[in-house]
């Protein structure tokens, strides 16, 4: 789903990135449970590379794994020429150096670039499918297997889950926050009111990525396994786990809302913020500052969470009934939209706030502005 076909292609990315997100996954899971890891969360700096690194290490056994599995289902199939050993060293070692090529590729966008490197090669992956998408939708339709009116209401269908995922994308709960009075220097500043804006989608799209990763990684592996007999338990279990299956469906949607929670809570801390707000002279008007404030914070972004991991978890799953409903001989992700999306407004907002930036400095560059600054 994620890689743009390289599967397919059997390329050195064949097995993407989705053995680092797995790792992100279980990283993250383990420092909210393990004491060691929740103390190394709260070094800063200096606890993050030492969960990065374990990310990697983590990162590396689950793509060797996978990649093994990749190996011996292709090997399965009758068509390797080499020795089993060989080829499974050599698939095992251009499939672990892809992905690893990839992590380092997303970690050097996400410090150095703009946006978030992963996200990117994610949606980079999944705009690579798009043409032959495309292609595949006009040749079904020229050759009598889809109708027009179906190919021109999944466009239409499209490009209204678009315009949905844009508008809610955009939703904020805004929350007034007040500042008093306060001493500045030798003079008063007056109180001034604000809005702290929270997103209706505070996740993003790590809860369907997450959620897919999840779901695909143990029925891939389970698909392979249980190739050889078509009546075996490994293969009835990835059969259930497949696209449009109720148990894929059901799965699919708990993870989405589990997940939505989950991070939500990793990034936001009521608690924190009431006490940011407090130091800083500032409340909210009708809640008392300190505990009330963090207990209303909680509530408003626990009501947002619910209402974003319904709307998440709609959009994901809208695809999966059309396509059944509809019987379209292709598969729609609603996962991959989502990402798409998403990452696009970020990665165009993060653009924005660049130039404004470089715009900004290029201002304050200019000789009488330097003049000005000194007077």
């Amino acid at each position: 789903m994620f890689s743009g076909g390289s599967l397919e292609r059997f390329s050195i990315f064949a097995i993407g990135i989705m053995p680092y997100i797995s790792s992100s996954i279980i990283v993250q899971l383990a420092s909210e449970i393990i004491p060691s890891l929740k103390a190394l969360k709260k070094e800063g700096e200096a606890g993050r590379k030492i969960i990065t690194k374990y990310t990697r290490y983590g990162t590396v056994l689950l793509a060797i794994l996978q990649s093994f599995g990749v190996a011996t289902f292709v090997y399965q199939q009758g068509v390797v020429v080499t020795s089993s050993l060989e080829f499974h060293i050599s698939t095992v070692v251009c499939l672990v150096t892809g992905t690893m090529f990839l992590m380092w590729l997303g970690e050097q966008i996400t410090e150095r670039g703009i946006g978030n490197g992963i996200s990117l090669i994610i949606t980079a992956g999944i705009v690579s499918g798009i043409p032959s998408g495309i292609v595949r939708l006009l040749t079904l339709t020229e050759q009598g297997s889809m109708s027009m009116l179906m190919a021109v209401s999944i466009v239409i269908g499209i490009l209204l889950l678009i315009y949905a995922v844009v508008y809610f994308e955009s939703a904020q709960r805004k929350v007034p926050v007040h500042y008093a009075k306060r001493q500045f220097g030798s003079g008063m500043m007056p109180g001034q009111s604000i809005h702290m804006p929270f997103k209706l989608n505070m996740a993003g799209v790590i809860p369907p990525i997450f959620a897919s990763s999840i779901i695909l990684f143990p029925s891939t592996l389970l698909g392979w396994f249980g190739s050889n007999s078509t009546n075996s338990i490994l293969h009835k279990v990835a059969a259930m786990l497949q696209h449009g299956q109720p148990l894929y469906i059901v799965l699919f949607a708990t993870t989405i809302i589990f997940f939505c929670y989950f991070y939500t809570a990793l990034v936001f801390s009521p608690k924190e913020m009431a006490e940011n707000l407090k130091k800083s002279g500032a409340f909210v008007p009708g809640i008392r500052p300190g505990e009330q404030t963090s207990r209303y914070l909680e509530k408003v972004v626990l009501r947002l969470t619910l209402f974003g991991a319904l709307y998440i978890t709609t959009i994901c799953l809208i695809p999966e009934f059309l396509t059944t409903a509809l019987n379209v001989p292709f598969y729609l992700g609603g996962t991959s939209l989502l990402i798409l999306v998403v990452v696009t407004m970020d990665f165009r907002t993060q653009i924005n706030s660049y130039v404004m930036s470089s715009q900004y400095e290029d201002l304050m560059s200019r000789p009488d502005m330097k003049s000005l600054s000194r007077k």
